[in-house]
């Protein structure tokens, strides 16, 4: 009896990042400062271009929490946030503590974090699925999805390893308090109007 052996098929293989390898190829040039990437578990990934109902939603959240949270957060709008070993996101709003010193030297850190928000018209199953767990994993706290197909929003809180252990939708006639400042009442009509 012959015993035949299936040959080994070998694909691609992928390389994966650190922050420091990612820090480095934008100083170097590699990476432009203007694209529009980021780094995931170790994978540069190119984002998603906006279409005008994320960059609405995006721009009336960010510009309305400003004067919401002034004097007890800052707000950044699409810029990075430092996931270690290996994720530097760009969430659409983040929520985070004020420390202009530190910010300086360094993008925040899910220490720095009150909470995320994405915005999804096109990525709504990755912003929940991948990105939901990259910030679970990170201990994130709180963690929005604005769905403006849906007109809703998905708030993710009680951050676990594999994931948030609760999920809830909120409807566009209700209104939300997150977490960390429980006394502000966001009433997410007001943005869609």
């Amino acid at each position: 009896m012959q015993i035949q052996s299936t040959p080994q098929v070998i694909g691609p293989s992928q390389r994966r990042w650190s922050l420091d390898d990612y820090h480095q190829m934008i100083a170097a040039g590699i990476l432009s400062r203007n694209e529009r990437v980021e780094l995931i578990h170790g994978y540069i990934l190119e984002m998603v271009p906006q279409e005008p109902p994320h960059s609405s939603a995006t721009s009336s959240f960010g510009n309305e929490f400003v004067l919401t949270f002034a004097g007890k957060a800052w707000i950044r709008q699409q810029l990075p946030l430092m996931i270690a070993p290996d994720s530097e996101p760009e969430p659409d709003i983040a929520v985070v503590r004020i420390d202009p010193r530190r910010y300086r030297d360094r993008h925040p850190t899910p220490d720095d974090v009150y909470f995320l928000i994405e915005v999804a018209d096109s990525t709504l199953k990755y912003d929940s699925d991948r990105k939901a767990q990259l910030y679970a994993q990170a201990q994130i706290p709180e963690y929005w999805i604005i769905d403006v197909k849906q007109r809703q929003v998905l708030i993710m809180r009680n951050p676990q390893h594999n994931g948030y252990r609760e999920r809830q939708v909120v409807a566009l006639t209700d209104a939300i308090s997150p977490i960390a400042f429980p006394e502000i009442l966001i009433q997410l009509s007001d943005f869609w109007e």
